[in-house]
């Protein structure tokens, strides 16, 4: 099996999934009960905590745990919309981001709130002059993706924080579900204020994740109950999530540091000889690009039409965000980036872990130039 679909979800590590069963098993209690085997289930999830904020190098009380990227998101957007409707209702976003945040944009404008979309260059990179211009005196929110889902475009998350440190009053909500343990980054230096991060998508588990929120944010909780993560989203923690998720964070960054370099090895060949394929196109940028995604289209054939060759193969592969692959349409961000409608129902979408191989993807190009040859010739006896 060739596993090229690493940005919808990656495998989970053995030693994350080994912490979530032994903490079930073992550390079953609810953290908020008062008796001794309670309180050992709430010092493991404030050492997680404790080790997640010093893999981040933030304050403890800055780590919040959710249920994963769309609800750090949720409550990144939502938590400000309401939070800070006194003091306006202006949002500033992308017509490039995930799901979990255009959608959320979209129920906030449905019910009163001014939302401003920015466009993107060919390269599916915001220019932050827009930004500075979209700004008005009741913007309370600048929410940008880090590393867009799609295509890998990176953002200039750095020059937009630095912009925005000058209105102090406009909150800054980075989506870095994509971008975590692949693009270095330090979230006090780049002034954001909210940060969204995945389990799953490091090899830790589905279901769990977590939002960064600076010291002296107030968001208003999308789930009210018993007050847990600070009154920030009640609910009984998942602890068994939480252990793995700590433990995948620590292994992901260890396993970056050790295989970045091969990652952007395996992405370069991969570009090189897709462009060799008769009708291949790359969607993903040449410059400014994340090392673990590449998009393409090749012309003449639907996307799902090849996701399936490959399957036979078990080559797994994807075409746009696993939250929308199910959709008929063309990818938005494809077409905000200018790429044509007949090119962008078309791409398709590799993405790599760290455990992938160059052996891998060697093989896959040796399997795509088959499958695309094959599909040409039974194209061409049907015509």
């Amino acid at each position: 099996m060739i596993y090229f679909d690493n940005a919808a979800t990656t495998r989970p590590y053995k030693e994350a999934l080994d912490a979530f069963l032994k903490v079930n098993e073992t550390f079953y209690a609810n953290p908020s009960s008062i008796h001794s085997f309670g309180g050992r289930v709430e010092k493991l999830i404030a050492q997680s905590r404790k080790q997640i904020a010093g893999l981040l190098s933030v304050k403890e009380k800055e780590v919040f745990f959710t249920s994963g990227g769309t609800e750090s998101n949720n409550l990144a957007i939502k938590g400000v919309a309401m939070g800070y409707r006194t003091r306006g209702n202006h949002l500033i976003t992308t017509k490039i981001e995930h799901p979990s945040v255009s959608n959320t944009m979209k129920q906030l404008e449905s019910i009163g709130y001014d939302i401003t979309y920015l466009d993107v260059d060919e390269a599916g990179i915001v220019d932050p002059d827009d930004i500075k211009e979209a700004i008005q005196s009741n913007t309370i929110l600048v929410s940008i993706m880090h590393v867009n889902n799609e295509v890998g475009s990176i953002q200039p998350i750095e020059e937009i924080g630095s912009f925005l440190k000058q209105h102090p009053k406009v909150l800054f909500h980075v989506d870095g579900v994509q971008a975590f343990g692949k693009i270095p980054t330090s979230l006090h230096e780049s002034e954001i204020d909210l940060y969204s991060i995945s389990a799953h998508k490091i090899h830790g588990l589905k279901g769990t994740g977590m939002l960064y929120v600076r010291e002296g944010v107030n968001l208003s909780p999308l789930l009210t109950g018993g007050e847990q993560e600070g009154n920030v989203r009640s609910g009984t923690e998942n602890t068994g999530g939480i252990v793995s998720f700590a433990k995948a964070m620590r292994m992901y960054m260890e396993e970056s540091r050790e295989s970045l370099a091969r990652m952007k090895d395996i992405q370069r060949y991969l570009r090189k000889e897709l462009i060799a394929i008769p009708g291949v196109k790359i969607h993903t940028p040449q410059h400014g690009h994340a090392p673990h995604i590449l998009n393409f289209s090749i012309k003449d054939f639907k996307s799902e039409v090849v996701v399936h060759a490959l399957d036979r193969h078990e080559v797994y592969v994807s075409t746009t965000s696993a939250c929308s692959s199910k959709k008929s349409k063309p990818s938005q961000t494809l077409l905000s980036m200018g790429v044509g409608e007949d090119r962008a129902d078309r791409a398709l979408r590799i993405s790599l872990s760290y455990q992938n191989t160059m052996e891998e993807a060697e093989r896959f190009i040796q399997i795509l130039e088959k499958e695309a040859d094959q599909l040409q010739k039974t194209m061409r006896r049907s015509r």
